[in-house]
This record gives C-alpha cells, sequence and structure tokens, in this order.
C-alpha cells in the first residue's frame, strides 16, 4: 500500500522556511534557544568526567589532578583525598544547578516560541477563514476547519517545544558524547557501542509505525470533529426522525478507527523501549567485559557508563520528537493549504474594468467616498453558479430605485436568496455586473457596503450571550441606548423587556432559550439598528405567529419609507404594495411589474397567487 504523501514532507524546506516566516518577530528567542542547546551539548560530558577523577583519585591518592582543575577547585598541589573529593563534590553540586537552569531555560524559551507562533498563525488562518468565499464553507465540513484553527495549529506548537529545537538539542549531545568518549579511549569506545547498529535499525522501523499510526489518528481526529459538530448541531432532527441508533453505529465506527491507530501506534512504543533497553544493558555488559579483561581504572568505566546513558536517554525519545517534527510539518502542509486558498472575496478591487465609452481618466477607482449610500441597485446581465457551469441565475437584469421596495417571488430554488446574497458580495458572480448607486459593488470596501444593507434571514442564527450581545454583535461603539432607541422604533421594546433579564437574557447557543419567532425579532431589530440604506428581508415572516407578524409588518411600513427593500416571500399577500415585483423561475426572471399589472398579465405571477388563494380557501372551508 501506498504511503500517505505527507510522510514525503518531513524535510519540505520550502513548507519549514516559510513557517519560519511566524518566528522572524521572536527570533532572538529562536537563536537563544539554539544556543542554550549547544551550550547543552557541550557541557553534558563534563560532570562524567568530574565523577571519573572523583573515583580514580578515591582509589589512587597520588593521581595526578589537572592544573586547570586544581585551579577551579581552589586546591594547592598537596591537597589530601579528602579536601580534593569535598572540593569536586561541592562544584558537582553548583554545576548541576546551573546545568538545570540551563535546561529550564531552554525549555521554557522553546515553548514560549511555539506558543507565540501559533498565536500569529492561529489568529492568521482565523483571519483568511473570514475571508473566504461563502462557497468554501458549503463545500467544506466545519468540523475540518475546526480541526485546521485549533488541533493541527496546536500540532505546529510541538514543532518547537518538543520537535526541530529539541532534535538538535539531542544530536548535538549525542555527537559531542561520543567525540568525547573516542577522545577519553577510543577502544573502549568502539566496544561499548557495538550494538548500536541494532538500536538504529530498531528507531528507524519504530518511527516509520508511529508515524503511519499517527497520520490515521489524525485523520480520525478530523472525521471526529466533523461528524461531531454536524451532529450535534442537527440533534433536534436525529431525535425527531428516531435516527439516534443509526447516527451513533456511524460515530461508533469512526471511533474504532481512531482507537486502532492509537493501539498501533502503542504496540511500537511497547516493543521499542524495551528494545532500547536491552541494546542500552548489551553495550553496558561489553564495557565492564572490556575493562575487566584490560583491567583499566574504575573511573572509565564509571564514565563510559554514564556516557552510554547519555547517548542512549536521547535515543529512547528522538524517534517520537521526530514523529512529532513529522506530525507538526503535515498540520502546517493542512493548514497553509487553507491559507492558500485563493477563492476569496479581496477588499475591493484596485481598479475596475473600463466600460464602453470611458477613457483611463474617467474609470471608477477604488476609493469611494464616504457619503452614505442611498440605496440603488443595478443588475446587468448576471450569471451565477455555486459549482462551475450549473448556473442558478441565468441573465439577471433589473433595476432598483433608492427608495423602492421591491419583491422576489418564485417556487423554491428559482433564485431569490442567491440573489440578495450577490447584493451582499457573499459570492463572485461568474458574468456581469451588480451596481450600487452606479458603483460596481466590486470597487467598495467590503465594510462600507455590507453596513448599508440589513439583514433579517428565515433562519436566523443567533450567538450564545445576552440578547444585547446579538443585537450589537458585541460592537463596543453602538450603546445600549441606541439599541433601545431602535428596539422603540419599531414597537420590540416592550417584547424584549418582557424576557427574563431584559436585554442581558442569556439566548444560549444558536438562540436555543427562544422561539423561532422570536429570535427573528431580535434580528429585525439587529438589522436596522445601523440605519442601513438598502433592507432585505428573507421570509422574514414565514415562521412567525400572527401577533409577531403584524408587529413586524407595522414596523416595516414605517422603516421601509424612504429605503430601498427588497422582500422575499412566499405569502403572496404580504409584497401587495410593493413598488415592483420580480418573478424567477429557474434562475430566469419570468415578469416584472407591480402586483395588479401581474395579475392583469395572467402569467407566473397570477398562476401562483391563484395556487395560493385556492390553498387558502381550502384550509379556511376544511378541504385538503
Amino acid at each position: 500500500m501506498a504511503k500517505d504523501k505527507a510522510t514525503k514532507k518531513v524535510f519540505d524546506f520550502q513548507l519549514l522556511r516559510r513557517l519560519f516566516h511566524y518566528v522572524r518577530p521572536y527570533r532572538l528567542f529562536f537563536y537563544s534557544s539554539l544556543a542554550l542547546a549547544i551550550l547543552m551539548a557541550f557541557i553534558a560530558p563534563v560532570r562524567p568526567y568530574l565523577i571519573q577523577l572523583t573515583v580514580n583519585k578515591a582509589i589512587m591518592p597520588t593521581l595526578a589532578v589537572p592544573i586547570w582543575l586544581q585551579k577551579i577547585l581552589f586546591l594547592q598541589g598537596g591537597s589530601s583525598v579528602f579536601q580534593f573529593i569535598t572540593n569536586i563534590t561541592i562544584f558537582q553540586i553548583i554545576f548541576l544547578l546551573i546545568e538545570s537552569i540551563i535546561r529550564f531555560a531552554f525549555s521554557f524559551i522553546t515553548s514560549w516560541l511555539g506558543q507565540n507562533v501559533v498565536k500569529d498563525l492561529r489568529v492568521a488562518v482565523y483571519e483568511k477563514i473570514m475571508s473566504l468565499n461563502l462557497s468554501q464553507f458549503d463545500k467544506t465540513p466545519i468540523g475540518t476547519l475546526t480541526t485546521r484553527t485549533i488541533n493541527d495549529i496546536e500540532s505546529i506548537n510541538d514543532i518547537f517545544s518538543d520537535g526541530l529545537i529539541p532534535i538538535v538539542a539531542d544530536m548535538l549531545t549525542i555527537i559531542i558524547t561520543l567525540i568525547t568518549m573516542i577522545y577519553m579511549n577510543w577502544k573502549v569506545a568502539l566496544v561499548s557501542l557495538l550494538p548500536f547498529p541494532i538500536l538504529i535499525v530498531a528507531t528507524y522501523y519504530f518511527k516509520e509505525s508511529v508515524n503511519a499510526s499517527f497520520i490515521k489518528v489524525r485523520n480520525a481526529v478530523a472525521a471526529l470533529n466533523a461528524f461531531v459538530q454536524e451532529h450535534i448541531t442537527g440533534m433536534h432532527i436525529v431525535q425527531a426522525f428516531a435516527a439516534e441508533d443509526r447516527e451513533f453505529e456511524k460515530f461508533n465506527n469512526i471511533n474504532i478507527e481512531h482507537r486502532d491507530a492509537n493501539i498501533k501506534a502503542i504496540f511500537a512504543y511497547s516493543v521499542f523501549f524495551p528494545v532500547v533497553e536491552l541494546v542500552l544493558a548489551l553495550s553496558t555488559g561489553l564495557l565492564v567485559w572490556w575493562v575487566a579483561d584490560n583491567r583499566l581504572d574504575a573511573g572509565l568505566l564509571v564514565a563510559f557508563i554514564l556516557y552510554l546513558n547519555q547517548i542512549f536517554r536521547p535515543l529512547r525519545v528522538i524517534a517520537d520528537k521526530f514523529n512529532v517534527l513529522q506530525m507538526g510539518m503535515i498540520a502546517a502542509e493542512r493548514v497553509f493549504k487553507v491559507m492558500d486558498n485563493e477563492d476569496v472575496l479581496p477588499p475591493y478591487v484596485d481598479r475596475l474594468p473600463l466600460t464602453e465609452g470611458q477613457n483611463a481618466d474617467s474609470g471608477q477607482r477604488l476609493t469611494v467616498n464616504d457619503n452614505k449610500i442611498k440605496g440603488t441597485i443595478d443588475f446587468q446581465n448576471v450569471w451565477f453558479a455555486y459549482i462551475v457551469e450549473q448556473f442558478v441565475l441565468r441573465n439577471i437584469s433589473f433595476s432598483v430605485n433608492a427608495g423602492e421596495t421591491v419583491a422576489l417571488v418564485g417556487h423554491t430554488g428559482s433564485g431569490k436568496t442567491s440573489i440578495i446574497s450577490l447584493l451582499n458580495r457573499l459570492y463572485h458572480i461568474q458574468q456581469g455586473e451588480i451596481k450600487v448607486d452606479g458603483i460596481n459593488i466590486e470597487a467598495y470596501p467590503i465594510g462600507k457596503l455590507r453596513s448599508s444593507i440589513g439583514v433579517v434571514l428565515q433562519d436566523v442564527f443567533l450567538f450564545s450571550g445576552s440578547v444585547m450581545d446579538n443585537i450589537t454583535l458585541r460592537n463596543p461603539l453602538v450603546s445600549r441606548e441606541s439599541v433601545i432607541e431602535a428596539a422603540k422604533m419599531i414597537g420590540m421594546h416592550d417584547f424584549i423587556m418582557q424576557l427574563p433579564d431584559g436585554y442581558d437574557y442569556n439566548v444560549m447557543e444558536r438562540g436555543s432559550t427562544l422561539s423561532l419567532g422570536q429570535r427573528q425579532l431580535i434580528s429585525f431589530v439587529r438589522a436596522l439598528l445601523y440605519n442601513p440604506s438598502i433592507l432585505i428581508m428573507d421570509e422574514a415572516t414565514s415562521s412567525i405567529d400572527t401577533e409577531s407578524e403584524m408587529l413586524i409588518q407595522r414596523a416595516i411600513d414605517t422603516l421601509i419609507t424612504g429605503r430601498t427593500s427588497i422582500v422575499i416571500a412566499h405569502r403572496l399577500s404580504t409584497i401587495r404594495k410593493a413598488n415592483k415585483i420580480i418573478v424567477l423561475d429557474k434562475g430566469e426572471i419570468k415578469e416584472i411589474g407591480n402586483h395588479e399589472q401581474l395579475l392583469a398579465l395572467g402569467g407566473f405571477y397570477s398562476k401562483l397567487y391563484e395556487m395560493q388563494f385556492d390553498k387558502a380557501k381550502g384550509v379556511l372551508s376544511g378541504q385538503p
């Protein structure tokens, strides 16, 4: 079976270089961690050497002590053995404390560096996700994007805290220790390291086995996140259709894959660590045999045992750290795929294409003045598809004057909601042009355009938090007084005050403590708080009781005056007052006119109206 292509990305230096772009602001700490890694490698052989001298001096009191060490230990030429051992023990305690401080600093700096890189990268990824074309969220499971933003980025932290820099430190320690052993006695070093190739082979197979398991674990985690997020969100559907058992079985299968992948990794660890201990015991046995057979000093034996532990201790974990590095690089590759997604809506266009008859000096430029948008809307030969070449809007052209109320009518799937989504620049059109106040909407900064358009959708989304938070969307520039004033202006203040805690009432996640009608009333205040020039209502009264609908209708009658309004409604009785009605069918405009004109025409609108009128008569008379 072919290996996951991601396993080949460990030494993708281009990816690593890109990742280190986020290290640049903290390069002083990065260089400090490298300097500490080098320092730890060079001081690692010191204590075994001091222990060797201590043992040899205790056995052979006449043993000469190097002059440089005498100066460090404040010893005289004829110092006693007791004095030597006392001074060298005190020195080793001090040296051990210094070494511990250096290791603490190294561990803290690498972890601090990783956390700051993760913080900056997570902000960049979230900012990227916020700028993606809405179609990306139609195609990508939310759980997958959650995994990229949280789990995968957290794995990138391991590159610094447990991966790249610690591997460098361990490798340097091993190399310096090997050089020291060879310098002290190359024959003893060679004999004691004879089993070393066994460990190299075992490390390689361990790394490959664990890496394959970790890739499966990562994929299973992404699948679990996507599944759980989707099904918790849609739990009311699962329970309403008694599908708990079937959905639980699906979840259980994904969870089993996650468990099996982890168990394979655990098995590899269970085999590898005993192999390391076995090889270390074999090396120690060879060392003892050689030293005893050649009658070498005991201090050398003790020092070499400590040196072997300094080599084998990092090797116990270096394969694991290498896997951590590898998984971090795989996670980085996945995260950068999100960052490289070009399906975004630019904040604005640097310079719009010239239309016929324009010259270079008169062409529309990026700068749009700060005057309030009046609300004139023009759709000119607009073609749009969610999926390439599968157009849901075909050659849509219509105009709306500032202050007019326009209704969009048609069967489900006719393209009504797509039109208002395009006006808000939630999607990018394939052909044609959309203008507001005679300026292409792509010339407006998105913030300016969208803040001028108030939207009340059929499916209202509320965030966990208070009523006030959901109306203001936690905008600190919006005062409580302005919210209350807006609510009073459209007659909804009394309704909100009837809730427990009024404006401070916690609506919980997705507004679960409110009815659908109550959520729509709150969204109505939210849409109108900023006094938008254009008001969009997508089935705004479709799921509201009669009393609430009357409240909203009175608000609508008051607020659409002097404001461009686009109304989508299946109930045609709600749009009789519209200045213009646009009838859509299968993504095309079939008729345009007011209520009386379209009825007299006897076309699509007339048939829709008659169908609803007959249905209403049947309901009132008790007929099916």
